[in-house]
């Protein structure tokens, strides 16, 4: 089998799953936003934001050093399981005892000293501290069916996570209330503690779906065993450290925007730029499931002596997808705008922040880039490089934002994004070509993305978000690529 066919058939199964777990987490937007007002969802936004944050601290940086030392010392694959499982295990323990303990002080920083929600938002910090605690320690379970080339399990076991989750909000929003409403069996029960449109339930869903998911997981932690590799842990600390620090960074670059937002702004700007954001879901959709398959194939790759020109090819193609499904989320925003609210009562209030989409989505667009171009510092171990290129984007992300957010709002966000996420590819890029150069076609993949990014910006502000110009556009875009690209691709897959 094509070396290309092989890993296009994996990743388009975390594709299929990614897409179908994502859609069923979008088909909430709506529904929250006609549930909650912009204020309430700003919460939301925000708790979730603070969670991506601790879980990047939480992982260590332990589930890319596990696909490599799994790959450089495939002699001692189950120390490899059983230390990056257990370095997680305790720091997820400490977090949680912690947690525990001062959560009255963390509630009173959240809310900034104002006392009128701390029952609330306690509540809800104890809610996190356990989900992000269950949802850490599952990581490395999560990575070991990957390395092990079981993408349908893995598929399986998170669509069920989603699906737990969705099925329990919508009982929350609807069903509750309607067996209340109409006194069915049961509702004397709900009655007692019931609160209408409390966002709180919300997370207790999300706790459910991470619990179930532990349980579900019990045959992959039966497989560990519990004793750790000192000697191995170091060399492994000394990959995983910097992995960490880019990590985190990446992660501010993706959520902090959000944190600055209700610092610096109001927790309706929160709202509307959370439910926006929801827009490039797609995008992320695509990069996640090419990170899922990607990662476990270009550390098994590695040793491959056609290695560089794979990865160079993988790029060209996946840069061609991006740009594609990047002028095909514009071209058709009129439509994808009704997932943000439909309830007319809150449409103008979320839809105004819709001129923020393409730069948000050029964001994507170089995110992910950067994850492919990535690969170079991971396969030659020198993970400090990723460490000094996150930092950047993070100070880019700190800066720019307070600077922007009091002037320009949830835009100024938007701007922030995209230029940190283009910063960090550039850097990437050239600091590559001179510690592991491939030979990447950058010519014909910046004439795809000056392009697309044309084609994009003149639909939404030239042509008003013409939902036939851009479609038509898109044809056009799509042909030239067909006609340009057909013979290379039908060789690759041959």
């Amino acid at each position: 089998m094509s070396v290309y066919k092989k890993f296009l058939g994996q990743t388009m199964v975390y594709g299929i799953s990614t897409i179908v777990s994502r859609l069923l987490n979008f088909i909430l937007t709506p529904i929250f936003t006609r549930t909650y007002a912009a204020a309430v969802y700003g919460i939301f936004t925000k708790m979730y934001s603070w969670a991506s944050l601790i879980n990047a601290v939480l992982a260590f940086g332990m589930e890319t050093t596990f696909f490599r030392y799994l790959n450089k010392h495939e002699d001692k694959k189950q120390q490899v399981y059983n230390n990056s499982f257990l370095v997680i295990a305790f720091i997820a323990v400490l977090f949680l005892i912690t947690g525990l303990i001062f959560t009255d002080p963390i509630t009173k920083w959240l809310l900034n000293n104002n006392m009128s929600q701390f029952q609330d938002q306690r509540r809800y910090v104890q809610y996190f501290l356990w989900l992000l605690f269950s949802d850490a320690i599952c990581i490395i379970p999560f990575a070991k069916l990957r390395a092990d080339g079981k993408p349908f399990r893995y598929s399986l076991l998170k669509f069920i996570n989603i699906l737990t989750y969705v099925s329990i909000c919508l009982f929350f929003i609807y069903g509750i209330p309607a067996i209340i409403r109409n006194d069915w069996p049961g509702a004397q029960f709900f009655k007692d503690f019931f609160r209408a449109k409390w966002i709180g339930y919300v997370f207790i869903a999300n706790l459910i779906a991470s619990a179930i998911t532990f349980i579900l997981l019990i045959p992959e932690f039966l497989k560990l065993q519990l004793k750790f590799d000192k000697a191995l842990f170091m060399n492994m600390l000394s990959y995983s450290w910097p992995v960490l620090v880019a990590n985190l960074s990446f992660i501010i670059n993706e959520n902090l925007d959000k944190i600055l937002l209700d610092k610096y702004s109001t927790e309706a700007q929160v709202g509307i730029y959370g439910a926006v954001c929801k827009i490039a879901i797609f995008m992320s959709i695509f990069n996640t499931a090419f990170r899922l398959g990607a990662e476990p194939f270009f550390f098994s790759h590695a040793k491959n002596v056609n290695a560089k020109k794979t990865y160079a090819t993988i790029l060209q193609y996946f840069v061609i997808t991006l740009a594609v499904l990047f002028v095909a989320l514009i071209a058709n925003i009129e439509i994808l705008k009704y997932f943000i609210s439909r309830d007319e009562a809150h449409r103008a209030e979320y839809w105004v922040g819709l001129p923020a989409v393409p730069y948000l989505l050029l964001g994507y667009v170089f995110l992910g880039i950067y994850m492919n171009l990535s690969v170079w510092y991971r396969l030659s171990d020198q993970t400090r490089f990723g460490l000094y290129i996150s930092l950047v984007g993070a100070f880019i992300t700190i800066v720019f934002n307070i600077l922007l957010i009091p002037k320009f709002g949830y835009m100024g966000s938007a701007w922030v994004s995209m230029a940190a996420y283009a910063t960090m590819t550039i850097i990437s890029y050239i600091l590559g070509q001179k510690y592991y150069p491939v030979p990447y076609n950058l010519k014909r993949i910046l004439i795809y993305l000056i392009i697309s990014t044309i084609i994009v910006f003149s639909s939404f502000f030239l042509f008003d978000r013409n939902i036939y110009i851009g479609n038509g556009m898109l044809i056009v875009f799509i042909a030239a690529i067909a006609y340009f690209e057909k013979g290379d691709l039908m060789k690759m897959l041959k």
